[in-house]
């Protein structure tokens, strides 16, 4: 059954909210300040798609982090999958994070 404008502009409220919830181990600032996801489309069936990157390429939670935040995503009401792609283009640079982000690893 297809989900209703509703119901996928509920999906797309608490998509935020599930990003800034996940933490990167190493920087105590969330995924979505950090601006390491890069897009989130939803289709008519609820099923999320997250593209994402990390902070390098070899970083330690390579395997937890998508896991996490496929979890948090599949949370949400009417989600009936999350799935996520890694990325590294465009590489991640500090560039990407927000002010707040900045501000709270005392980069400003």
């Amino acid at each position: 059954m297809a989900l209703t404008e509703e119901q996928l502009d509920s999906i797309g409220e608490k998509l935020v909210e599930k990003f800034k919830s996940v933490f990167d181990p190493e920087i105590p600032v969330d995924i979505y300040e950090l601006g390491l996801v890069y897009d989130a489309q939803v289709n008519a069936d609820g099923e999320v798609k997250v593209t994402m990157s990390l902070t390098s390429p070899n970083c330690p939670v390579a395997e937890s982090l998508p896991r996490e935040v496929e979890q948090r995503v599949e949370e949400i009401e009417y989600v009936t999958k999350c799935y996520v792609e890694i990325t590294f283009d465009p590489p991640w640079e500090r560039d990407m994070m927000s002010e707040e982000a900045k501000f709270e690893l005392g980069m400003l």
